[in-house]
């Protein structure tokens, strides 16, 4: 190998590491404020006195938050760029985390909740995206799922850092106050990033594109990978508008991602991730370290491993085998859960502590990372930004929902019909997956854009 040839591979692996450390802080950080709160609410709740209804807010709220950054994410991502974007998800982390740890009230501690869920939706819009656009087509299942790797890890740390500070009562202002340092790290790995060529030769800044593409991709011909992505912009002149993202061309891509936005939430994940302490408590783990340790080798622990099994599977295997298999596995667990809590029996602990972390394998290699994925390579470029805004805003909306009643809803109609309300969003998922989501595995994003154009190129296998 020449020496030419070996700084430009050198070059490419710097930077792809670069492109990958933005997507892990990003996911790690969407990850520790979902695990944090469930440590964290017990001293809230004693510094400020709530109730059951206000302690649903504080915890939910991020996901209003992160509703609304995720709409703002796409057109920041359009507009400004996907790098500029991720930027912007550090520094509202870093704000919303640092306002969170002073907050001297119950008003600035959801304030603070707010601002650091804008960040959230930024972020879920625009790392997921760009890990996309950056990734060759073999590899790119394994960028956007090493997002959601890192979210699995940003959990299983934030329940770590529960453990160690669950002492003190106080010390809650600790734990939410944590992310600022990573914050303060996502912003500076995206300032070393390269910008997405494809957002580049989007805007018209054909130049700065190549100089991108040659960069990260040193060796490879760039001109058949620029035809590709210009054939595809061709008629583009400006950003979509938002009456395009919903116009009759792109309804069926649209469906099938804000389908999988809704069911990744309203099979039970985030009112687990959220409720993970006190659904043990019910469970008959009567002690605060005995839910603990429960919560975080159980929920979190088994989250991170699990995931791996979607990085080495899902560019191998494809989506769709995944989504099913873990649909699968997911409602089995649910519905032996909601069994243990009727029963109230000696055994029901061991049954929902062996149900859970079968339901946490099941979607850390389906639905948490197979949806982000399939989710950011449906939309054809012209209205991708957008379009991912409006299936990650649904995501979230989906998400307030569950995590701001779930404990109503547990209280209305008790635990076992809850888990089992969960379970029939797991069968209604299965057939609506089969049915409906093509597979995308091995295709080009100029490839799958061809599908909603002339469905006739469809495989017969993958026809919705």
């Amino acid at each position: 190998m020449s020496k030419e040839a070996g700084t430009g591979a050198e070059r490419l692996s710097a930077l792809m590491m670069v492109v990958v450390a933005v997507i892990i802080l990003a996911g790690m950080l969407f990850g520790y404020d979902q695990g944090v709160i469930s440590g964290a609410l017990s001293g809230i709740k004693k510094s400020f006195g709530l109730g059951p209804t206000l302690l649903e807010v504080v915890t939910s709220w991020v996901t209003l938050g992160a509703l609304v950054g995720s709409l703002i994410g796409g057109e920041l991502a359009d507009r400004i760029g996907r790098k500029k974007a991720v930027l912007a998800a550090g520094v509202l982390f870093t704000l919303g985390a640092l306002l969170q740890s002073i907050a001297p009230d119950t008003l600035v501690l959801v304030g603070g909740r707010l601002i650091i869920g804008i960040g959230v939706g930024l972020a879920a819009v625009a790392a997921p995206l760009y890990g996309a656009e950056l990734a060759p087509a073999s590899w790119r299942g394994r960028f956007v799922s090493a997002y959601q790797l890192a979210i699995t890890i940003g959990i299983f740390l934030a329940y770590q850092v529960d453990a160690v500070l669950s002492g003190e009562e106080s010390n809650w202002r600790l734990m939410l106050g944590a992310a600022a340092v990573a914050g303060i790290a996502l912003f500076l790995a995206a300032l070393a990033a390269p910008e997405s060529p494809r957002w580049l030769l989007k805007v018209g800044r054909k130049e700065e594109a190549l100089a991108e593409l040659r960069a990260v991709r040193p060796g490879v011909d760039q001109a058949p990978v620029v035809a590709a992505i210009e054939g595809s912009l061709r008629e583009e002149a400006h950003n979509a508008s938002w009456a395009e993202v919903f116009d009759r061309r792109w309804r069926r891509p649209l469906m099938l991602a804000v389908g999988l936005a809704i069911y990744q939430q309203i099979t039970g994940i985030n009112a687990i991730i959220y409720y993970a302490d006190g659904i043990f408590a019910s469970a008959g783990f009567t002690t605060p370290a005995a839910q603990t340790m429960a919560t975080t080798w159980a929920i979190g622990a088994v989250n991170v491993l699990a995931t791996f099994i979607a990085i080495a599977y899902i560019d191998k295997i494809g989506r769709r085998p995944l989504l099913l298999a873990g649909l699968v596995g997911m409602g089995v667990s649910l519905f032996a859960v909601g069994c243990a809590f009727l029963s109230k029996g000696g055994a029901a602990g061991a049954v929902t502590l062996v149900g859970l972390v079968i339901f946490i394998i099941s979607f850390a290699f389906s639905l948490g990372p197979v949806v982000w994925t399939v989710i950011n390579e449906v939309f054809p470029s012209r209205v991708r930004g957008r379009a991912v805004a409006v299936a990650t805003a649904v995501n979230w909306g989906a998400a307030f929902v569950v995590s701001q009643f779930f404990l109503t809803l547990v209280e209305a109609i008790g635990r076992p019909a809850t888990f089992w309300l969960f379970t029939f969003f797991c069968v209604t998922g299965w057939v609506w997956v089969w049915r409906r989501v093509p597979e995308t595995n091995g295709r080009t994003l100029e490839e799958i854009e061809l599908f909603w154009a002339e469905p006739a190129l469809v495989p017969a296998a993958d026809r919705s």
